[in-house]
């Protein structure tokens, strides 16, 4: 269990940097999550095709992997999106909300009881969210559209437990992003209709982002995340993820400067959301050392 925590949050820091390299990119949401897919199934078939490895499914299995992975795309244009229409804090605050989703949808999905703990929990966070939300109203567009892609985020997580426990993560996560790529892929002009954008076509910086957050943020921390949820609940990686955003707003605060545009309802709110995790954790910690 120890090892499975070391993994999630390792994979948690280094989610931290993607709002941050989301912003840097100028691109619109679902063109650079689709460049993220790209460079993502393109890394990822080269090295199962080059070290020979066997990915084997029967089809249903390989369809509802790569459903999951549409759900996980919808989770990124959200979350890009929700740092388009307001900032990176803002988005990556939005996430705490995966709490009170995981407390309700994770037990009505499994067929088990509602946890009250998860669920006070989860609602401490969105009481968080609510103080942000109410006070800070230029952000409101951008933290509606955060906490559907936290919705899908939480979803993803879920089906992703389910699915992990008799396949191996890479090759998930081999079907999931080919999933979510070949639906995005088909969406992408309707979509450009939807949003039409002048720059279609990534610059050498952007590129340089887009690897970093295809290759290390994408494939190395999804890895180490479905090792993870292996070994812990859906709930317990969604709280933690909560700390995603200490690391990626301390690196927009650095970065962009953008504590400069908040108020105190956004620190106030943000300690809300942060003691839960600090609960969380610590009730997984003792929890273990008296068995």
């Amino acid at each position: 269990m120890k090892a499975a925590l070391i993994k999630l949050h390792t994979s948690v820091f280094l989610w931290g940097f993607t709002g941050v390299l989301g912003k840097a990119i100028q691109l619109n949401e679902g063109l650079l999550v689709w460049y993220r897919l790209l460079i993502a199934v393109l890394v990822l078939w080269t090295i199962s095709l080059f070290k020979q490895q066997q990915h084997k499914l029967p089809l249903k299995n390989i369809i509802q992997l790569a459903g999951i992975g549409v759900i996980l795309t919808f989770h990124w244009i959200f979350f890009y999106g929700s740092i388009k229409y307001a900032n990176v804090s803002i988005a990556l605050v939005c996430l705490s909300s995966a709490g009170v989703f995981t407390a309700i949808l994770e037990p009505l999905m499994n067929g088990k009881r509602i946890v009250l703990y998860e669920m006070l929990l989860g609602l401490i966070a969105v009481a968080g969210i609510y103080l942000i939300f109410h006070f800070d109203v230029k952000f409101r567009t951008g933290i509606i559209i955060g906490i559907f892609a936290t919705l899908f985020s939480v979803i993803f997580s879920i089906l992703s437990k389910k699915a992990v426990v008799n396949t191996p993560p890479k090759t998930m996560m081999l079907y999931q992003l080919s999933g979510g790529f070949i639906v995005l892929t088909l969406l992408m002009p309707y979509y450009l209709h939807l949003f039409p954008t002048e720059k279609l076509l990534p610059n050498t910086y952007d590129f340089l982002w887009l690897l970093i957050l295809s290759i290390v943020c994408t494939i190395f921390t999804m890895d180490l995340s479905l090792q993870a949820l292996k070994k812990i609940s859906a709930f317990t990686q969604n709280l933690t993820l909560n700390l995603e955003p200490v690391y990626g707003i301390l690196l927009a605060f650095v970065i962009y400067k953008e504590n400069e545009n908040l108020s105190s309802t956004f620190y106030i709110g943000f300690a809300l959301i942060f003691s839960t995790v600090a609960i969380q954790m610590y009730r997984i910690v003792k929890r273990k050392s008296s068995v």
